[in-house]
């Protein structure tokens, strides 16, 4: 088992640059207290009329989400500490001319981050997926329920991103080669086979058998998961000894990330007390296999 404290190694596979305030020198500092020692960050491409208003607190002053310039302005700070990840719109018609001159003039290895009010497996969100598979980029999705949280998200009611778990699952299928990251609120509420996936951003309780979360990670070889934001977290700990097995039966899976800068997510992991095995694949030798081998084994 970990002992408390002892970490070795730790990539954080899912942060942004410029958000929540933290530029390049806070992202650094904040890295080296906590001991990570990789980051990857992610862009957001987004209009700004695809996100709520809210979002404006924690956003580069851009309105256009977190744009590539902000990826690649961070990422140059520290070369040797940053992963750099770029995912259009799928709906520009030049998103995989974008993306590809990303990887062959930026060096960018991930797709992501994608959070847009699009299905998953829209026609031309799908070619996108395909081009991400032939060229190795795993891609972080965001999947949100059209839920209305009831507290002033003017001027629309809720903030759907991805569709549902079903249009996920028919992009996961027509794109074997691709790897998908699942992450965010509706995603992680399908870890439990209830019916509140729908109903609760953040559903409580007991984890049921049945959950879409689970069977699809022992179906698709090409489905991985990161625990990053308070989704992941949440799932996990709704029932903490069902998130200590989920994380073991999948640990070949699971990657450390956090989406934020701070420790909730490494004070739950150690306190778990996870075979050390397990520990060091979701820390970081997980997303070193990744980005070298792709598929690799799971």
């Amino acid at each position: 088992m970990m002992e408390e404290g002892t970490t070795g190694m730790l990539i954080d596979a899912h942060n942004h640059p410029n958000w929540h305030g933290f530029n390049a020198q806070k992202i650094l500092e904040n890295m080296d207290e906590q001991g990570i020692d990789q980051m990857w960050l992610l862009s957001w491409e987004v209009p700004e009329d695809e996100y709520s208003p809210s979002y404006h607190s924690v956003l580069p002053p851009n309105g256009s989400g977190i744009p590539l310039e902000d990826v690649l302005a961070v990422g140059r700070e520290a070369p040797d500490r940053f992963v750099l990840g770029y995912m259009p719109h799928p709906k520009r018609p030049d998103a995989i001319d974008r993306l590809k001159a990303a990887v062959e003039i930026h060096g960018i290895r991930l797709g992501g981050e994608l959070k847009v009010r699009l299905p998953f497996d829209d026609p031309d969100a799908l070619r996108l997926y395909q081009f991400c598979g032939e060229q190795k980029l795993a891609i972080t999705i965001h999947l949100d329920y059209p839920i209305d949280h009831g507290h002033g998200n003017y001027p629309r009611p809720n903030w759907w991103y991805g569709g549902n778990i079903e249009s996920l699952e028919r992009a996961i299928v027509a794109c074997p080669q691709t790897v998908f990251i699942g992450h965010a609120p509706g995603f992680w509420a399908h870890i439990s086979g209830d019916d509140k996936f729908d109903k609760e951003v953040y559903p409580d309780g007991p984890v049921l058998p049945g959950g879409k979360v689970p069977e699809m990670m022992r179906k698709y070889p090409n489905l991985w998961v990161d625990l990053s934001a308070g989704s992941a977290l949440k799932a996990l700990s709704r029932d903490a000894e069902h998130g200590g097995k989920f994380l073991v039966e999948f640990q070949d899976k699971v990657l450390f990330g956090r989406d934020y800068f701070d420790t909730r997510l490494m004070d739950f992991l150690t306190s778990l007390e996870l075979p050390e095995e397990a520990f060091a694949k979701i820390t970081h030798l997980n997303a070193q296999r990744l980005l070298s081998d792709y598929l690799g084994e799971a």
